[in-house]
């Protein structure tokens, strides 16, 4: 009996152990959200070509802030809709992409996207493009934006 014990003990400090391992293994937690980055970036502007705004707020953590060139800050989880109905109604987003240069974290739920956008009207044609920096947050709904700042490489008041 004393043999079960010690061998059932150490079968559960095994499976502690590697689960554990996993969990925290911050190369593991950054590819993971790599591939929840690409995806999302695959189908971010498609909430704009449908004009589904679902599809965007999805992309947000519920507590993110998208912080827009020339705008104050939008936070909170109502922020993504604002957001979209502007960029949608006022600057007439129908499209864009995005060219991730370098995602990086250290395996703590958080991890930094650096990259180029581009934006385009219903016509599909290019109207502008910039930079962003996105710190990405592991929630319980996957890999979601948390703080989205972004600016434009056209702006006339330099």
């Amino acid at each position: 009996m004393k043999t079960n014990q010690v061998l059932i003990s150490l079968f559960i400090l095994a499976c502690a152990w590697a689960c554990g391992t996993v969990k925290s293994n911050p190369d593991v937690e950054l590819e993971e959200a790599k591939k929840a980055i690409a995806e999302s970036n695959a189908i971010y502007f498609d909430a704009f070509a449908k004009n589904d705004s679902s599809i965007f707020i999805n992309c947000y953590a519920d507590d993110c802030c998208i912080m827009a060139p020339n705008s104050p800050a939008k936070c909170g989880a109502d922020a993504p809709l604002q957001f979209f109905k502007e960029a949608y109604s006022k600057v007439q987003l129908r499209g864009g992409k995005f060219i991730t240069q370098d995602v990086f974290g250290a395996g703590n739920g958080y991890v930094a996207e650096v990259g180029l956008w581009q934006s385009f009207n219903k016509e599909g044609k290019m109207f502008d493009d910039g930079k962003f920096l996105v710190l990405w947050k592991k929630t319980d709904k996957g890999w979601k934006m948390f703080r989205d700042s972004f600016s434009s490489n056209h702006n006339e008041s330099y």
